[in-house]
């Protein structure tokens, strides 16, 4: 899969209202706008293998799974995103109290399972007692909190991974802390061609960076983090090879910026087939989904729309 095509490719597509409107936001924003830049300073390590890869220059990514099927970062939801053809599945890493990833979003254990208090206070084993999947629906009662490890043993082979690491997970010292743990796993099952790395946490992507190189981390745009800086200049800042950003931060204006760079573009988290077909229309690389189903047959039907329009301008 070339993204970098993809994002050129749709470009021919816009509106010229579409870069009136992101010219005017660029002048009106004065000196903020001026030191903003759109020149990488580091060269990007290559974007993982699609294992399931539809063919269109754009990615299906099962947020948490096919959560909005199933209980999220549970493994009933990574079997429901493969059968749906999901060519990505996103995924949080927590560490247990004795230093185990495991898979699971909130710092707290009490909306997604049937126990109390936070996570990091909770060993495996106390984890995996846990039922995982009564919150969601009765079909899945007894569902556990799996382990990174078990993810992995699993997608081998057979799909593609972006893994986010949460801030929850950080130690200050690195032997415990989650970086080298997820890194270790990831080599020994020799996925590091299956998977991007990605957090809010500007430490843990600096640590990520540093143990694996040529594994590809995306920054998740955090704006208290961030503050007014450009996307390109957080991407420089921390040698990211992606950029992870909400919908709702994904501006005309951060899309002018980002496009000359072919820094693969991620957004979260996007359920509505009108907004999704919004977003492919503006060339992003990909879209993460609770309903990767839905979002794989709107990005059927966009990008063939867009093939055809393509054709035609191409056309003498």
């Amino acid at each position: 899969m070339n993204l970098r095509r993809h994002f050129s490719s749709q470009s021919t597509l816009k509106l010229s209202l579409g870069f009136f409107f992101a010219s005017a936001l660029l002048f009106f924003s004065g000196c903020q706008s001026e030191s903003l830049t759109t020149k990488l300073t580091h060269e990007l390590a290559p974007f993982p293998e699609l294992i399931i890869d539809n063919g269109d220059d754009f990615v299906v990514i099962a947020h948490r799974g096919a959560s909005g099927y199933a209980p999220e970062n549970t493994m009933p939801a990574m079997e429901l995103a493969y059968e749906m053809s999901a060519e990505m599945i996103e995924v949080d890493v927590m560490l247990s109290r004795d230093g185990v990833p495991v898979l699971f979003h909130d710092a707290k254990v009490d909306e997604l399972t049937d126990g109390t208090g936070y996570l990091k206070d909770y060993s495996l084993v106390e984890l995996q007692a846990l039922d995982a999947g009564s919150w969601f629906s009765e079909e899945y009662v007894g569902t556990t909190i799996p382990t990174l490890e078990e993810l992995l043993v699993w997608a081998q082979g057979k799909m593609t991974l972006n893994v986010e690491i949460k801030t929850e997970a950080f130690r200050e010292e690195l032997e415990q802390s989650v970086e080298p743990k997820v890194v270790a796993l990831v080599e020994k099952y020799d996925m590091a061609n299956q998977v991007i790395f990605s957090s809010f946490d500007y430490q843990i992507l600096a640590r990520l960076q540093e143990l694996a190189p040529s594994i590809p981390a995306a920054v998740l745009y955090e704006a208290v983090q961030s503050g007014r800086k450009g996307p390109i200049d957080v991407v420089n800042e921390l040698q990211a090879d992606g950029f992870n950003c909400s919908w709702r931060q994904y501006s005309e204006q951060w899309q002018q910026l980002l496009e000359p760079s072919a820094v693969p573009v991620l957004i979260y988290t996007v359920n509505e087939a009108e907004q999704m077909a919004e977003l492919i229309q503006r060339g992003v690389n990909g879209i993460f989904s609770d309903y990767p189903d839905v979002l794989a047959e709107v990005a059927t039907a966009e990008l063939s729309v867009a093939e055809v329009a393509a054709a035609e301008l191409s056309t003498p």
